[in-house]
């Protein structure tokens, strides 16, 4: 057991379900995850923490974002056949896999409306949930230029079947669109901590990439 699954085990929020925890994580557990994985996921749950921890004043529903967190990756494929995206499938498992196991109609409809957003991570600041589950995950951005460069380098191993020059221009399209927005982070506790970084290493990246 890795520290970072210990970790998200640890920080299920569900007093019960250990055989759905279980079968979560073994999905972020497959061995051609590279990025999406157990260690991302315990990135992400730890940044809802940070976030709900210092800026109490968001009122955030934190086991329900939490949920969301274990689920938004849950189904993650880099293949080029014809399927649905990766976070209406993972939203598909959260229906599926929640409402099997007894949890409320309105709590599995709100997991699985917030795993769908972290497709385009575009939230109403006023959507504290949606706010601070697209913050958590995007938070990679802001890591020191070594971490970051690590992450890049991951996803990058992922996609491993695309040839570079459609890899490189796909990857730029991402974050150009992410420097054009007024805001990466949605928010505040982002804005301030983390949104200077993450521009720096966003336009790092892209320089990289259009000059390849």
């Amino acid at each position: 057991m890795t520290d970072a699954a210990d970790r998200v085990r640890r920080r299920w929020p569900l007093g019960d379900g250990v055989a759905l925890r279980e079968r979560v994580i073994a999905a972020y557990e497959q061995p051609w995850r590279r990025y999406h994985d157990v260690r991302h996921l315990d990135e992400v749950l730890a940044r809802i923490t940070e976030i709900g921890s210092e800026a109490t004043d968001l009122g955030v529903d934190q086991p329900v974002v939490t949920l969301a967190a274990y689920f938004h990756d849950v189904v993650y494929a880099t293949g080029s056949a014809t399927h649905v995206s990766n976070e209406e499938a993972s939203a598909r498992c959260a229906e599926a896999w929640l409402s099997s196991a007894g949890l409320s109609r309105a709590t599995v409809s709100e997991v699985a409306r917030l795993v769908r957003g972290t497709a385009d991570h575009d939230s109403d600041p006023t959507d504290v949930s949606a706010a601070v589950l697209y913050d958590a995950d995007l938070a990679i951005l802001a890591t020191a230029p070594e971490r970051y460069a690590e992450y890049a380098a991951d996803v990058r191993r992922e996609y491993a079947a695309v040839p570079d020059p459609d890899f490189a221009a796909g990857r730029a399209r991402v974050l150009a669109s992410l420097l054009e927005r007024p805001n990466v982070f949605a928010t505040a506790y982002g804005q301030d901590r983390w949104e200077h970084a993450a521009r720096a290493n966003l336009r790092a990246e892209l320089s990289v990439l259009r000059h390849s």
